[in-house]
């Protein structure tokens, strides 16, 4: 990412977000990346980003990164999303549960089980650590589908990958970078703009993973505004099409 950049003239570094001897205010802008800590620090990050936007330009902005970072922004979406239960009381009867925290990531204390008492005695347990739980059907046909995970970069699609899902039995790590590239169906696409239009910040990147139901309709499963795998290295135009849209926005 950072040689694409100095390719299109603009000079940039990597920084760790924690690093208390940076000087924010040197740069004319911060762009966050792999801050796939911010997990187990939430607050401290969404302080460190607040404080960054007061002296620089942030992308993406503070207020998404406030709203992205906890995953209960999927039941304001306004668009069809993965079915999902907010807490450990009245659980549907699914054939199999997935369960996890609302702010988590890389599938950190996430579990998939067939047992109804399991899935809501894991629920419970976040409940009573202070943590929301999500509750949701897995689906099986994203085996053979996978997650379509669409790129954005200051709204306008770069590419499209297509990802195994990470809870499939045999699946592991590595899984997600073996991802491949996908052309995206149009009822993906338009799910993922109408996604994007309601968003009422700039954004220079954006991933938005979808899988489709058993009725065979598209579904939104995340948003990825804060720290996505952008999947560069996939798709030779990638840099490119990231460091045009940093430019744009400078």
């Amino acid at each position: 990412m950072v040689a694409a950049w100095q390719e299109s003239g603009i000079g940039g570094r990597v920084e760790r977000w924690d690093d208390p001897a940076v000087d924010w205010s040197a740069y004319d802008a911060v762009v966050v990346r792999s801050v796939w800590d911010y997990i187990f620090r939430r607050e401290e990050f969404l302080t460190w980003a607040r404080g960054v936007e007061s002296v620089t330009r942030l992308l993406n902005p503070y207020a998404v990164l406030e709203s992205n970072t906890d995953k209960t922004y999927l039941r304001d979406l306004g668009v069809p999303t993965v079915p999902t239960h907010w807490t450990s009381e009245g659980l549907p009867d699914w054939p199999e549960y997935v369960v996890k925290p609302a702010v988590s990531g890389g599938a950190r204390d996430t579990t998939r089980t067939a047992d109804r008492a399991e899935a809501m005695a894991l629920a419970a347990a976040l409940e009573a650590a202070g943590r929301t739980p999500m509750v949701q059907p897995y689906l099986d046909m994203v085996e053979a589908e996978g997650e379509t995970s669409l790129l954005y970069f200051n709204g306008r699609l770069s590419h499209t990958v297509r990802r195994s899902p990470m809870l499939a039995h045999g699946a592991g790590p590595e899984d997600d970078a073996r991802a491949q590239l996908r052309t995206p169906a149009p009822d993906q696409v338009e799910l993922a703009e109408k996604v994007l239009t309601a968003v009422p910040h700039v954004l220079l990147y954006a991933r938005i993973d979808l899988v489709r139901l058993s009725s065979g309709a598209p579904a939104v499963i995340e948003v990825e505004l804060t720290e996505p795998y952008l999947f560069l290295s996939h798709e030779p135009s990638a840099p490119a099409n990231f460091a045009r849209a940093l430019r744009e926005l400078l």
